[in-house]
């Protein structure tokens, strides 16, 4: 069955949208194959470096062709006033915004207690933390009820990682930040409901966006097959796993779920590690 198009006329925003193996990708093909037009971000100079390397953005864009309008712009989340100039170039591109999946983030460049230094964490605050509110408050600033009414047809998605379940060692910088993001969703989820927007925060546990493709990774083989293990169905989540969830909370359905951090990991073990 096809899925209802009850997105129709909606704008959505969704960052970190540069690779076909993302998170961000597989969001927004959810949220196309529903009617949503797309404005979406990309930061190409942050994937080149990593193991798994930069995507072809022509084919992320036809990858993404049943938009019924698609934009994208390369947004450095690093700058303080990239929140604001994203949701003002949406808003200039499609006269308005309903939904933001803010979804990206930085990798690598991090370390343990005893290797991280002030850039290390200043760097991951900056984008994993900083520029998730600083877009937030742009497009709360922005959105306006229909007809003047308090509704709650706006809606926000924030990405932690689990870092509240178990420990993330060699992640301390990247981990500290998305907690900001974990800790703070039930007060900000408080502010922008009286807006008439439902904010929530999503923990899609580990997903395989490239990370763990042994033809594309740093990491050991035994690594590898130790993070499949841990889940009951022998497999580490897929982008379309959380990509699933996000599509019902932004849908009229998901209106009633508000300020909470949602654990979407499919079973996993943490203990086996």
């Amino acid at each position: 069955m096809n899925p209802p198009r009850d997105l129709t006329g909606r704008v959505a925003v969704v960052t970190g949208v540069s690779r076909r193996a993302g998170i961000g990708y597989a969001v927004a093909r959810r949220l196309a194959a529903r009617g949503a037009q797309l404005f979406l971000t990309h930061w190409v100079p942050h994937d080149e470096p990593q193991p798994w390397g930069a995507d072809d953005l022509d084919l992320v864009r036809r990858g993404l062709a049943a938009a019924p309008r698609l934009a994208d712009r390369s947004v450095d989340f690093a700058d303080p006033a990239a929140g604001h100039q994203t949701i003002d170039a949406a808003i200039a591109e499609f006269g308005h915004v309903d939904i933001l999946v803010a979804n990206h983030a930085r990798s690598g460049g991090d370390g343990t207690l005893f290797e991280i230094d002030a850039a290390t964490l200043d760097g991951h605050w900056a984008v994993d933390a900083r520029s998730v509110l600083l877009l937030t408050q742009a497009f709360a600033k922005q959105y306006r009820p229909d007809r003047g009414e308090v509704t709650d047809r706006g809606r926000v998605i924030w990405m932690t990682s689990g870092q509240h379940l178990g420990p993330m060692r060699t992640e301390i910088a990247y981990g500290s930040a998305k907690s900001v993001l974990a800790g703070m969703t039930a007060t900000v989820a408080a502010e922008l409901i009286e807006r008439g927007i439902v904010l929530n925060t999503v923990n899609p546990g580990p997903v395989d966006t490239g990370f763990l493709d042994p033809a594309a990774t740093d990491l050991e083989p035994d690594f590898i097959d130790a993070v499949h293990a841990a889940f009951p169905r022998g497999r580490a989540g897929t982008p379309d796993d959380p990509a699933r969830l996000i599509e019902w909370l932004v849908s009229d359905d998901g209106r009633w779920v508000v300020g909470q951090v949602i654990d979407s990991e499919g079973g996993f073990r943490r203990s086996r590690f």
